[in-house]
């Protein structure tokens, strides 16, 4: 430790030029993951002046399909960033000066938050949480802070960046043979890094469904022929749910009105293919057949809606047991409240009686079980 680190004995893998060139590509999932997260982030916390957009149909399905496979890519790209260059984490003196104080601050920031962003996303993944703090508020935080480091560790890198890319390519020779080339390298951490992606992604592209054996949704294993997240067990509606007594309230200003089931079904109905997206990356497109929500507001005689709906579950407890509904979703007409799936009776899992569906939206805003929705204005 009393020396500084000899970058001219370092054998090709953990060479400049290889940390840049594994860089980018970590860098590139980073900026990917952070677009795709915020997006969704947006859409359980719209914020009033920025409405979301309900088309493409499938739109929430692809941006969180990449979130999860560029999340699950950055694992062995990390990994591999951090065998490049952890011989230059532990050089003596630490510190040299104000500026390489700040420079080593910044990159402590960006390993530590990478480390921490990218376990506790993949273990939202199989909904592990074993961790003592909110994941959602945790991760978007993170995210941010992740990519603040990661801004200033390119800014101090930059020059050192520049002058890797205007040498000339190729491998450094190793006369002793003893160390694996720059490229047998890269080409390990890509094989690596695909098939984390082949072997996952199959939950969300139904191409590599057939290789999905790594992730814990399969498409078309689940009641219907579509995965849960949450069966109503879990979510303690066994009893309410299935109840003779059962309505729907449907409140506004003009005032309020229940819907027994059977009054669900005399309105008409509307059949609409719409995928269902959940946050931890798995989505499937299903056939959807109920009630259109413009068609239901219309006959509890509801003023059309120009603020967010509010929207309950049967469910008591859980984070989206009330959910809020932008207008825009309320009023598009692929928006329904079904009740049937696949051509058969919704299966309680998926939310029997009665459920929300809309185009675009995360699985966790597609309320199940209902028992009110509310036009606030």
């Amino acid at each position: 430790m009393g020396a500084a680190h000899d970058a001219a004995s370092d054998p090709p893998v953990k060479s400049a030029r290889t940390t840049v060139v594994v860089g980018r590509l970590l860098g590139a999932a980073f900026l990917i993951c952070f677009g795709t997260g915020v997006y969704s982030h947006l859409l359980q916390d719209p914020l009033p002046w920025l409405p979301m957009p309900t088309r493409p149909v499938e739109l929430f399905r692809f941006t969180q399909g990449l979130h999860v496979i560029s999340g699950t890519a950055a694992v062995p790209l990390l990994l591999a960033k951090l065998w490049t260059v952890y011989p230059r984490l532990f050089t003596w003196p630490p510190v040299r000066s104000v500026g390489h104080f700040l420079e080593r601050a910044s990159i402590a920031v960006l390993v530590g938050v990478s480390l921490v962003e990218v376990t506790i996303g993949l273990m939202n993944l199989v909904q592990w949480y074993a961790f003592p703090f909110p994941f959602r508020a945790t991760h978007f935080a993170l995210a941010w802070v992740l990519i603040g480091a990661l801004a200033i560790h390119l800014g101090v890198k930059l020059p050192v960046i520049a002058r890797v890319w205007r040498r000339p390519r190729g491998d450094r020779a190793d006369a002793t043979g003893r160390f694996v080339s720059r490229r047998g390298f890269l080409a390990a951490v890509g094989a690596a890094g695909a098939s984390a992606v082949a072997l996952t992604a199959g939950q969300s592209v139904p191409a590599l469904a057939p290789l999905n054996v790594l992730a814990p949704r399969r498409m078309g294993v689940g009641p219907q022929g579509l995965p849960i997240n949450r069966t109503a067990a879990q979510a303690g509606v066994t009893e309410t749910a299935v109840a003779p007594d059962w309505v729907l309230t449907v409140a506004s200003p003009a005032g309020s009105r229940d819907f027994t089931l059977d009054d669900l079904r005399a309105l008409p109905q509307a059949e609409e293919v719409l995928p269902i997206a959940c946050v931890e990356g798995w989505s499937q497109s299903a056939t959807w057949r109920g009630v259109r929500l413009v068609d239901l507001l219309d006959a509890a005689e509801a003023p059309e809606p120009s603020a967010p709906l509010r929207i309950e579950s049967l469910q008591e407890r859980g984070a989206f047991a009330r959910t809020e509904m932008p207008p825009q979703y309320a009023r598009d007409p692929l928006t329904l409240v079904a009740l049937e799936l696949d051509g058969g009776t919704l299966d309680i899992d998926h939310g029997y009686p009665a459920r929300v569906i809309a185009p675009g939206r995360p699985g966790v805003m597609q309320t199940k079980w209902l028992r009110r929705i509310e036009v606030t204005a």
